[in-house]
C-alpha cells in the first residue's frame, strides 16, 4: 500500500514536473507593444450585436526610458514595490496565492511584485484559469532571467493602464499634465505614481483626498530610500492635472448609457473601473435599441416656449424583471455630465400617494371608505389647515376616486391613520433609497427629492404585485473567450401582498380614465394605471404609469444657475405649472414602445377590507367620531358623523358618496353626487353633464383655470401641486418646525 502511494507521488510530481517544463519551453517573452491588452470593452445593446460605445481608447505610446528622469521610476518602485532592485523579481508565495483566489473566487489578484504585476498584463482576463496564471508565473520567471532591473522597469512604465485611457506612462503624462513623460516633476511623477494600484478610481478628478495621501505616501518613501532629500520633499506640492478628456463614444446620450452601465458592474463589486477599461469584456444590456431611440426622441423636443434651464428625466422599466429597456438622462453627456435619470433629484409629490395608498390596504380598508375631500382640513401635528389644490372641495368620496382625482385632503387622512413613519418605510420596502422624512405628515405629499430610477424602482414593486425586482441595466459580462463572467439577477423578493398591490394598480387605473390624466388609457387603447404630482411650490412635475408590462416615469423640474429648484412656468399650453407635459411625454413614449403589442389586463382586485378600516376609524365610515373643520360659506358640509347605541352611523350633515362609493349603510346619497355634480361637472363619470378633459396638450380650461388656456396643474382637473398648500409653511418652514 505504502509503495502504491508512493508511486502515485511520484508519477504526480513527475507529470507536474513535465508540465512546467512544456510550459516554460512554449513561453515566449512577447515584446512590450503586445503587452497592453489589444481588445477594448465593448457595451452592447439588449441584442448583443449592436455596440453603444467602448471603455478605452487604448492610447498608449512606446518610448525610450533613457530620457526618464530617475526619480520617475523610483517613485514608482516607491509606490509599488520597494525591494524591486534587490528581490528576485518572483514571489513564489504570492504567485501561489493569486492563483487560489483567482480559481476559487473568480476574482483576479495581481502579482505583489513588478515583474509579477508586468506579467500580468500579457495574460489580463486569462488569470482566472490554471493554465493562464500557470503562464503567467513561468513568463515572470524567464523576464527575471532574461532582463535586466531597468529593462523591466522601463517596460512597466510602457505598459502599465494609469486611467484616463492611457497605457504607459508616456500617454499618462500627457493626460494628466499635458507634457512628454520626460519633462514630468518630480511631484508629477509621484502623484501618478501613487494612483497605480487604482487609477480610475484614485485620479484627483475623481478622489482628490486618496490621491494626496497616496502623493504623500510616495514621497515619504522615497525620502526613507534615499532617493530624494528632506528639502526636495518639503519643496513638492501636490501638482494640478488637466481636465479629464472625454472620448468620442461618450458624446451625446451614449456617454450616459456608458457611465451608468460602468457604475452598476462597479457597485456590484464584481469589477473595478480599471478591469472595465483594459478587460477586453463584452457588456450586453437591457437597453432596447429601438425603445431608447424613441425614448431620446421623446425627451430631447424643446417647445418653442419652453424655458431653456426646464429639466427633464426619464426611465422606462420591466417591472416583472427590472430590466431597464431605456433612459432619458440628458441630450448630451460631454456637455452636461449630471445624469437626469439617477442623478439629479426633484420633488416626485403627488406621485408618493400610492405608497400610503398601499398602506391603508395593509391596514384593511376598504377602498370604498369615505373620506373627507375638502379643502380647509386640519391635521394632527399640522398647525396651518391643509387644501387641496386651488382650494378645490371633493365633498365624501372614495379612495378610488381620492386617488384619481389626487386629492390631498384625503392622502393626508389617510397618512394620519398610517403614521408617516409607516408610510416611509413602505416606500423603502418597495425600493427607494432616498431619504423620506419619516416625521413629517407631509411626505405623503412628496416633499423629499428623489430621482427619476428611485420613483421608478418604489413604483415597479407595485407593478409587479409586490415582488421587488431591483433595476438594472446589465444583462451579462463576458470575457475575451466569449464565457459569462457576470450575469445580473432577475430573481425576486415578494415584499407585498399581491393582492394589496392589485388594488393600489386598481385605483391607479382611473387617473388614466377620468382623473388627473384623463384620456391617457383611452389613447393608448388599454389599462394603464397611472399616477401625476407637482412639487411643492410647483418647481416640479411628473408621471408615473405602467402597464403590467412596461413602465414609464417622466418627470420634469426648473433649477437655476446654481442648482436651486425654481417654479416650472407655463409653456406651449401646459398649465401653471405644467404638470400636463410629463403625462404628455408618457403617452408620446409609450404609445410608439407599445405599438404592435397585445393589450394585457391587471389582476383582478378582491377588495375584501372594512369600511372605515379594522378599527372603524379610518374616514367616515365604521363608527368612530369625525370631525370636519369649518368650511367657506357655499361648500357642502360634512359636519360630524358618529355612532348611535346600536353601533349605526348617524350624522348632522349630509353624506356625500362617490361614484361607485358606498356609504356604511352599503347604499348611495345620490342626492349629495347631484350636489357635487352641479358644483363640478368633471367630479365623477357619474354626473349627467360629465366634461372630460380636452385633448389639446394634456390640458383644458376647467372651471378653475379662470379660462386663460392654461391648465390647473393636471390635465383637467384641480391643482395637484405636491402639499396643494397655499398657506402651507414651506420646505424651509416645515424642516424648521
Amino acid at each position: 500500500m505504502l509503495g502504491v502511494f508512493g508511486g502515485l507521488i511520484a508519477l504526480a510530481l513527475i507529470a507536474g514536473v513535465a508540465a512546467f517544463a512544456y510550459l516554460y519551453a512554449t513561453t515566449e517573452v512577447p515584446p512590450p507593444e503586445k503587452f497592453a491588452l489589444s481588445e477594448k470593452t465593448t457595451v452592447y445593446y439588449a441584442d448583443g450585436t449592436t455596440p453603444i460605445g467602448d471603455y478605452a481608447e487604448q492610447n498608449r505610446e512606446i518610448i525610450s526610458c533613457d530620457a526618464l528622469p530617475d526619480y520617475l521610476g523610483q517613485a514608482i518602485v516607491a509606490s509599488e514595490n520597494r525591494t524591486f532592485y534587490t528581490d528576485s523579481g518572483v514571489d513564489l508565495k504570492g504567485i501561489l496565492r493569486a492563483l487560489w483566489t483567482n480559481i476559487t473566487t473568480g476574482s483576479r489578484q495581481g502579482g505583489s511584485t513588478i515583474t509579477q504585476q508586468y506579467a500580468e498584463r500579457y495574460y489580463l482576463g486569462e488569470t482566472t484559469s490554471y493554465v493562464g496564471k500557470a503562464r503567467e508565473a513561468i513568463l515572470a520567471l524567464k523576464i527575471a532571467q532574461t532582463e535586466s532591473k531597468d529593462e523591466v522597469l522601463c517596460n512597466y512604465m510602457n505598459t502599465i493602464y494609469l486611467g484616463r485611457n492611457s497605457y504607459g506612462i508616456q500617454a499618462a503624462a500627457k493626460a494628466y499634465f499635458n507634457k512628454d513623460a520626460k519633462d514630468l516633476t518630480l511631484s508629477e511623477a509621484a502623484m501618478i505614481a501613487g494612483i497605480i494600484p487604482a487609477p480610475s478610481t484614485w485620479d484627483p478628478a475623481d478622489d482628490p483626498k486618496m490621491a494626496q495621501q497616496r502623493f504623500e505616501r510616495v514621497l515619504n518613501i522615497m525620502e526613507e530610500d534615499g532617493y530624494i532629500t528632506a528639502q526636495e520633499h518639503s519643496e513638492a506640492s501636490f501638482p494640478e492635472t488637466q481636465p479629464v478628456a472625454q472620448q468620442n463614444d461618450y458624446a451625446g446620450a451614449n456617454g450616459y448609457l456608458l457611465d451608468m452601465v460602468q457604475r452598476e458592474l462597479v457597485q456590484s463589486k464584481a469589477f473595478t473601473k480599471e478591469d472595465l477599461a483594459t478587460g477586453g469584456y463584452k457588456i450586453v444590456t437591457t437597453i432596447d435599441k429601438a425603445k431608447q431611440d424613441v425614448m431620446q426622441a421623446v425627451g430631447d423636443v424643446r417647445l418653442e416656449d419652453m424655458p431653456s434651464t426646464l429639466q427633464v428625466g426619464g426611465i422606462a422599466v420591466e417591472p416583472k424583471t427590472g430590466a431597464v429597456v431605456s433612459v432619458y438622462a440628458g441630450s448630451d453627456y460631454l456637455t452636461k455630465q449630471l445624469n437626469n435619470a439617477d442623478q439629479a433629484v426633484f420633488e416626485p409629490g403627488s406621485t408618493m400617494k400610492p405608497f400610503a395608498l398601499l398602506g391603508a390596504a395593509q391596514e384593511g380598508v376598504n377602498f370604498n371608505t369615505l373620506f373627507n375631500g375638502n379643502s380647509h382640513q386640519h391635521f394632527s401635528g399640522i398647525s396651518n389647515e391643509v387644501n387641496n389644490a386651488l382650494e378645490n372641495n371633493f365633498g365624501n368620496i372614495d379612495l378610488y376616486q381620492a386617488t384619481a382625482n389626487s386629492v390631498n385632503t384625503v392622502f393626508m387622512n389617510v397618512n394620519e391613520h398610517l403614521t408617516p413613519q409607516r408610510t416611509a418605510a413602505i416606500a423603502h420596502e418597495a425600493g427607494i433609497e432616498g431619504d423620506i422624512d419619516e416625521t413629517s405628515p407631509y411626505n405623503v405629499l412628496g416633499i423629499n427629492a428623489l430621482t427619476v430610477w428611485d420613483l421608478a424602482q418604489g413604483h415597479s414593486t407595485i407593478a409587479a404585485n409586490g415582488v421587488k425586482h431591483m433595476l438594472h441595466m446589465v444583462n451579462k459580462v463576458q470575457d475575451s473567450n466569449g464565457q459569462d463572467v457576470y450575469t445580473a439577477s432577475t430573481e425576486g423578493k415578494q415584499v407585498f401582498d399581491a393582492n394589496d398591490c392589485a388594488l393600489v394598480q386598481k385605483a391607479m387605473q382611473g387617473t388614466t380614465t377620468y382623473g388627473t390624466a384623463a384620456g391617457v388609457s383611452t389613447t393608448l387603447g388599454r389599462p394603464v394605471a397611472g399616477k401625476s404630482g407637482t412639487a411643492n411650490d410647483e418647481n416640479a412635475a411628473s408621471f408615473v404609469g405602467y402597464t403590467p408590462s412596461l413602465m414609464n416615469v417622466w418627470a420634469i423640474w426648473n433649477p437655476d444657475e446654481n442648482g436651486n429648484p425654481q417654479v416650472v412656468p407655463a409653456f406651449s399650453g401646459y398649465g401653471v405649472s405644467s404638470t400636463g407635459y410629463p403625462a404628455h411625454l408618457f403617452t408620446e413614449y409609450m404609445s410608439k414602445a407599445l405599438e404592435g403589442t397585445e393589450v394585457e389586463q391587471f389582476p383582478t382586485a378582491t377588495d375584501d377590507g372594512k369600511i372605515g378600516g379594522s378599527d372603524g376609524t379610518w374616514g367616515l365610515g365604521g363608527g368612530s367620531v369625525y370631525s370636519n373643520t369649518t368650511q367657506s360659506e357655499g361648500e357642502q358640509s360634512t359636519e360630524e358623523e358618529q355612532t348611535n347605541g346600536n353601533g349605526e352611523s348617524t350624522a348632522n350633515g349630509s353624506e356625500g358618496t362617490s361614484d361607485g362609493a358606498t356609504n356604511t349603510n352599503g347604499s348611495q346619497s345620490q342626492q349629495d353626487i347631484t350636489q357635487q355634480c352641479e358644483a363640478n361637472p368633471s367630479f365623477s363619470t357619474a354626473c349627467p353633464n360629465y366634461t372630460p378633459p380636452s385633448s389639446d396638450n394634456g390640458t383644458t380650461d376647467t372651471p378653475n383655470s379662470g379660462g386663460n388656456g392654461t391648465s390647473s396643474d393636471e390635465p383637467g382637473l384641480p391643482n395637484d401641486s405636491s402639499t396643494g398648500l397655499d398657506n402651507a409653511p414651506s420646505l424651509e418652514q416645515q424642516s424648521a418646525q
